[in-house]
């Protein structure tokens, strides 16, 4: 049974899953189109990606480009889309802590059942590209209560990541991370370990449930999801997997338009006309138009 087919709230069946820290394999989406395709094949969780909306809304790489009135528009274009728990990454929150306050408001009105917020001075950067900076643990730990107290369900995650380890090194990011918990985060996010042997460490040594982010070509060793389940991680999390095949399939798909100056369904290159009217619910809208006459 998916959690989609249950009848607890999106953010309670979430919390339930990452809490066995049994390694819940999460695909990114970077917008509502991706978002369905990744609960039609049978994932049980959507991660809106900062980077994804970056890449495919403007075509830019991720060094904090996006706002909050972008993040909410494709939250809420998510949520209208798919019935699935939605966790948003929400960079820094956009500010001080009064900006996460305000995000954290606007993206659980938009549809959210979990925020992830990260430790990274603006503007903030991949958590795999060099050059990052963080701010202080104070500081962010400030960020943690505001958007605790901003919440309006208890089951809205609070996701703290911290982005140290290509910074300050493993023990401090393990520090951070520890504390970003014991003030009011339901998950850490321990960006970019580089090794097994750190993942590891990771996992055993903080008690809340862990994110380790499988960034295909990535820094962090991309180890099986049962193998990572083994380990302990609560959330397995391959945020832009479905972007990276989405440009590899337009790739294959235009050249060959190009080459050949044609390009059939039976190329299968393409998916079907049919195929692409189910995943948008064509005959929904159909019958609901048929129904209003």
């Amino acid at each position: 049974m998916t959690l989609s087919n249950q009848s607890l709230h999106p953010g309670s069946l979430l919390r339930q899953k990452v809490n066995a820290k049994n390694g819940l394999l999460v695909a990114g989406a970077a917008n509502a189109l991706a978002a369905r395709v990744i609960q039609q094949v049978g994932f049980e969780a959507v991660y809106l990606s900062g980077a994804g909306i970056t890449n495919t809304f403007y075509g830019i790489p991720d060094l904090g480009f996006i706002g909050l009135s972008d993040l909410a528009q494709h939250t809420a274009a998510t949520r209208d889309a798919i019935d699935l728990p939605i966790i948003v990454d929400a960079d820094t929150g956009f500010g001080n802590a009064l900006n996460v306050r305000q995000t954290v408001r606007t993206l659980e009105r938009s549809g959210a059942n979990a925020i992830q917020l990260e430790d990274q001075l603006m503007p903030k950067k991949c958590g795999h590209f060099a050059g990052k900076a963080v701010v202080s643990a104070e500081e962010m730990i400030g960020k943690i209560k505001a958007a605790v107290d901003a919440r309006h369900h208890s089951d809205f995650l609070i996701i703290a990541r911290t982005d140290a380890r290509a910074v300050l090194g493993l023990n401090e990011a393990l520090d951070r991370a520890a504390a970003y918990a014991e003030h009011g985060a339901d998950m850490t996010f321990v960006e970019a370990p580089e090794s097994v042997e750190e993942m590891q460490r990771i996992a055993k040594e903080l008690r809340c449930p862990q994110i380790v982010n499988v960034v295909i070509g990535g820094k962090t060793p991309a180890l099986p999801q049962k193998v990572l389940a083994e380990m302990g991680f609560g959330l397995v999390l391959y945020a832009n997997a479905a972007l990276q095949g989405a440009v590899r399939g337009m790739t294959q798909a235009l050249t060959q338009l190009k080459a050949q100056g044609e390009l059939q369904e039976d190329a299968r290159l393409v998916a079907t006309f049919a195929e692409r009217q189910a995943l948008v619910q064509k005959p929904l809208f159909d019958a609901l138009e048929a129904k209003y006459k």
